[in-house]
């Protein structure tokens, strides 16, 4: 039976990045479906789950956070830079921009603009808050250009509502997380449990 990953990340989380293609390797190699959804984290998520915007976390929290980046970062061979110029970065924007691509283009394409938008923060320090970086990521993954006007329509930020009413209705309180079939799995450092999860429905 194929399986579906209900997919919720914030455009900006490191984490999410870290484990965006290890995720694609595995529904490629088990023949899932995902569905891409970009969920409001810090403005709705957080709030009523306890979460703590970055800059709010005690010290040790805060230093430890870049100890574990950096960990992993070395752990699963994806390059980070710790301390990105443009971040903490805004991440709406780019959340409805993905959001449009899947409206326009489907997942596979939703995924490929979500990795770019992760990468252009983590790896290459470039603002995902800025409209002209956005256009650039689009032109770079060979995606139409009006997906970037149809991020601002009405229709793009219902469904970035949907998404966010959707991960606090699924206990979502952090990203990236995932849910197959009910079931919540938090982090990136959780994708072995997903893997094991979607073979053995394969």
């Amino acid at each position: 039976m194929r399986r579906t990953v209900d997919y919720y990340l914030a455009p900006q989380s490191p984490w999410a990045y870290l484990g965006h293609q290890r995720l694609m390797n595995m529904l490629k190699a088990t023949g899932s479906a995902v569905r891409v959804m970009p969920m409001d984290l810090g403005g709705k998520v957080f709030p009523i789950s306890g979460g703590l915007p970055l800059g709010q976390r005690a010290p040790q929290r805060q230093a430890y956070r870049l100890v574990e980046l950096q960990r992993f970062s070395t752990f699963v061979n994806v390059p980070l830079v710790l301390k990105p110029k443009y971040f903490p970065v805004g991440g709406d924007d780019a959340a409805r921009l993905i959001i449009a691509v899947d409206m326009q283009h489907g997942s596979d394409a939703a995924m490929a603009i979500a990795g770019a938008v992760l990468s252009a923060v983590w790896a290459q320090e470039r603002n995902i808050a800025d409209e002209k970086v956005l256009a650039a990521l689009l032109e770079e993954q060979g995606l139409s250009a009006r997906c970037l006007e149809q991020s601002h329509s009405q229709a793009a930020q219902e469904r970035y509502e949907q998404y966010t009413q959707s991960a606090i209705d699924a206990g979502v309180f952090g990203a990236p997380s995932y849910v197959i079939d009910g079931e919540l799995f938090w982090g990136q450092d959780r994708l072995d449990f997903v893997e094991r999860a979607l073979s053995q429905a394969a």
